[in-house]
């Protein structure tokens, strides 16, 4: 998102394909860099460009994509960080707040923020087989629940009218097209809109109580001080939840934030002034 130096927006939010550097090669970020007329126009402007991203957890994607970015950026300081980072500083209250931070979006991750460095415990294998309270899990488990009619009438004939259910087009999108876990994802809006119901709710608990259970206990010295803080679309809807499954586990919840956007926006602006 385009901002000055005070935080004011000065552009629509720009979108591009996804530039994960541990799956693309650099000839593949580099196009989807530049085949953005949006992004390009600012590209003899920016002073500083912050980049969060899946992908770049690990050095050497993170190198490969400095690279292209300080080659079309020729005059922009660039720096670059995982998306739980992202999470981190879009949540705490203060710069070295130490707090477990949980992303609860498409997909979801959970890690120790000690105010300096972020500490993981578990290596996230991704949206196949971990990813418990993303948006791609419930996705899985509305569609598997209307399959083996677990799901209430009701809520299965709303379920019908608003996706296409055919197993052939599920499947197509599950296994031909890019980004399955996206496309689960989009079923977890049918969840939120109908959180009132016992069966949803139930549904986000057992899938948050399973995420706490792998990923936040892992923390068990760190929570005895810490608060757990969350980012994300799903957290932020399922707050009532989560806070309910927290008080069950004994740890307590802090900040829920919806776009870890606005929080970067804060911390950047904030920090260059104090550089």
């Amino acid at each position: 998102m385009p901002v000055d130096l005070n935080g004011n927006q000065i552009s629509e939010k720009i979108r591009t394909k996804g530039l994960n550097p541990a799956i693309l090669e650099q000839d593949q970020l580099r196009e989807r860099i530049l085949e953005s007329e949006e992004l390009m126009a600012f590209r003899d402007k920016a002073t500083h460009l912050y980049f969060y991203g899946a992908g770049c957890g690990t050095e050497k994607p993170k190198q490969a994509l400095r690279e292209v970015l300080n080659e079309i950026f020729l005059s922009t300081h660039v720096e670059i960080e995982e998306d739980t980072m992202a999470a981190v500083r879009s949540t705490i209250n203060h710069d070295d707040e130490a707090a477990v931070v949980c992303i609860m979006g498409t997909g979801s991750n959970c890690s120790y923020y000690d105010g300096t460095k972020l500490h993981q415990r578990v290596k996230s294998l991704g949206y196949s087989l971990m990813d418990e309270a993303s948006g791609n899990y419930y996705g899985k488990e509305l569609i598997k629940d209307y399959y083996y009619n677990h799901m209430p009438s009701n809520l299965s004939v709303a379920f019908e009218h608003k996706y296409n259910l055919e197993a052939d087009h599920i499947k197509y999108n599950l296994y031909k097209q890019p980004n399955p876990n996206a496309y689960l994802a989009g079923f977890a809006e049918f969840m939120i809109l109908n959180k009132e119901s016992e069966y949803m709710k139930e549904l986000i608990k057992r899938g948050f109580r399973s995420f706490a259970r792998n990923m936040i206990m892992q923390f068990k010295e760190e929570l005895k001080t810490a608060p757990v803080h969350f980012a994300g679309s799903i957290a932020f809807f399922a707050k009532d939840e989560i806070i309910e499954v927290a008080e069950e586990m004994g740890f307590k919840p802090g900040n829920f934030i919806r776009r870890p956007i606005e929080g970067l926006v804060e911390y950047h602006v904030r920090s260059l002034k104090h550089a």
